[in-house]
């Protein structure tokens, strides 16, 4: 009950320092202190104040945080500089969390080539800026993404379900979202997440149609209402003088046939352009066989595109268009967000690594890519492990064309370009029903790749960053999935919300309970005694405030060892005739 302690709280018992397993925070598996680090504020500019601070600590690993581009970018060389200083002169490894920057280009409005450059330029200098931190390489820690949501997810007891997913117009770079429903009309079958998705092109491109069809017919209705009052060329002739009112209605409508007719002509010209790049070989004929045939109408309407034979020629074209698309399938022009997503990113993070590695050589650091929590894309360990596939092929074609030997490439890259694998943030898919065993499937699909791994805890539901053991994320069974290559890795303690929220002034440094949590040796070794059994060597005389004083100075009289707490008749110096110490019966 609240407020009642036992003696087993007031004083330890000694069995306990003794036991391996001892804590309550030991989550079981053990790590060595070497190999654990410590971040820096993310909010601090300062960050060499902050990595000296927590080299104070005892911490042999500290990783930068560098997340907000704006603070980011108020650090100067002599930070830098600095910093590297204090790694040669205590003997620690720096690591950095670059700032969190969207690798894909793509933003809220859509995407532009443009963007995805200005975002690959930005990762490369944040590169190139912490590289006079560590000259020696070491490692750089990107997000996959930081912007987007991942798709609507459940797991069940009938497996995993998707309930919508988030499209991009590959042509055009806008966004849409489906929303997967069931279909009750024969024939449509079960939800389908590429059938939804050939629904959405085949609206999409209908609809165009449509429209196209429809400004056409309407151009074609103003220009024969005009030409009904006026020829074209007099038309023309006649701008600019006084003309009567039913001439100035029709040249009015002319003209406005004309933009229309100009509109549809551009529109056509865009979804052939769509249609090309995103049909099937065979419809690809179709389309070719129609350029060939409407080639000298297009010089003739380029010589002259005022002349009224090219009005006319513009509507020829667009009339054999119409009917040339109706032989084709609707293009797959929109696709999943992710799956076009992921081939920008590894463009990005693939050129990146290849121009860091052009620039600095062997001194390159490596670039490892982690996953981001499990509400936003690429948070699963399928959509890590395809990134980096295709970030070292993207490296390797990079290095070939600069004369590099495709094994050496391929050396490289690998070693390069590999997974920082959060722990808390893949633990985040249980908000959406998944469960352990599923966290570790997803750990599983990424463990060959991971070099960086970071530790936090929470209950699945909520982006909190604790120690771990304060929470429910199954890390001794994510570190013996991770095997060799996990044990290896630095592992950066990441807990925010236990400096901010749950210690005073936000001032009590997570290090300690994480060494309890991860079984660490305290002296460096794979040899007891532990950390998780630490709190058993710390018992404090004022330990429990609210009782006060655990080992007043009574108890040396009555527990003490000395001689001179003995009774007289025993050879010490207390008074036997007063009684004993215990029952204050006198001594016989």
């Amino acid at each position: 009950m609240p407020g009642e302690y036992k003696i087993s709280d007031i004083y330890e018992g000694g069995y306990s320092s003794l036991d391996p397993e001892y804590g309550n925070l030991f989550v079981g598996y053990r790590v060595p202190v070497e190999s654990l680090g410590i971040t820096t504020n993310p909010q601090e500019a300062r960050v060499a104040q902050e990595v000296s601070s927590k080299i104070n600590l005892g911490a042999k690993n500290v990783e930068v945080e560098l997340l907000l581009p704006k603070t980011f970018d108020a650090m100067n060389k002599h930070d830098f500089k600095e910093i590297n200083r204090l790694s040669k002169l205590t003997g620690i490894d720096v690591s950095f969390h670059g700032p969190l920057v969207e690798p894909s280009g793509m933003t809220q409005q859509g995407f532009t080539e443009s963007s995805r450059e200005a975002a690959e330029r930005q990762i490369l200098e944040a590169i190139e800026r912490v590289h006079e931190a560590n000259p020696k390489g070491g490692i750089i820690n990107f997000h996959t993404s930081n912007m987007f949501p991942a798709p609507d997810i459940t797991m069940s007891k009938e497996g995993e379900k998707v309930e919508g997913l988030i499209v991009v117009d590959s042509e055009r770079g806008n966004i849409g979202k489906i929303k997967l429903k069931e279909r009750y009309f024969p024939e449509e079958g079960k939800v389908d997440i590429q059938k939804e998705i050939n629904h959405y092109n085949e609206e999409s491109w209908n609809q165009q149609l449509t429209q196209l069809g429809y400004a056409a017919d309407r151009a074609t209705d103003f220009i024969k209402h005009a030409e009904m009052t006026l020829l074209g060329k007099e038309a023309e002739e006649k701008a600019g003088k006084r003309i009567s009112e039913q001439e100035k209605q029709a040249l009015l409508q002319y003209n406005i046939g004309k933009n229309y007719l100009n509109d549809s002509y551009r529109q056509l010209k865009d979804l052939y352009e769509a249609a090309y790049k995103n049909s099937t070989p065979e419809e690809r004929e179709i389309l070719e066989d129609f350029s060939r045939k409407i080639q000298e109408k297009v010089k003739k309407i380029n010589k002259d595109p005022k002349s009224k034979e090219s009005i006319e020629l513009r509507k020829q074209i667009i009339e054999e268009g119409l009917n040339v698309f109706d032989k084709i399938s609707p293009p797959k022009i929109y696709k999943p967000l992710d799956e076009f997503m992921l081939e920008k990113t590894a463009t990005t993070f693939g050129n990146v690594a290849f121009n860091a590695y052009k620039k600095f050589k062997d001194k390159a650091p490596i670039l490892v890519v982690e996953n981001p929590p499990a509400n936003q894309q690429f948070a699963r360990g399928e959509d890590l492990k395809k990134i980096i596939e295709e970030s070292r092929k993207r490296f390797i074609e990079q290095a070939v064309k600069e004369g590099i030997s495709k094994s050496e490439a391929r050396a490289q890259a690998e070693k390069l370009i590999g997974a920082s694998w959060d722990v808390g943030h893949i633990n985040m898919l249980r908000q959406y029903g998944f469960e352990e065993k599923d966290i570790l499937k997803e750990t599983e699909k990424v463990a060959p790749y991971v070099k960086h791994i970071h530790l936090s805890d929470n209950f699945g539901f909520e982006h909190t960053e604790l120690p771990m053991g304060m929470g429910n994320v199954p890390i001794k069974e994510i570190m013996k999935k991770l095997g060799k290559k996990g044990f290896e890795a630095k592992k950066i303690i990441e807990a925010g919300d236990w400096w901010t929220q749950h210690t005073p002034k936000g001032g009590g440094a997570p290090f300690t309970p994480s060494l309890e949590a991860m079984g660490s040796p305290l002296y460096s070794m794979e040899m007891a005694p532990y950390w998780n059994q630490s709190i058993a060597f710390q018992q404090g005389y004022l330990s429990m405030p609210l009782l006060g004083e655990s080992l007043p100075q009574v108890n040396y009289q009555t527990f003490g060892a000395g001689f001179s707490h003995l009774p007289a008749e025993l050879g010490g110096q207390m008074p036997g005739a007063a009684g004993s110490r215990v029952s204050g019966r006198p001594m016989e």
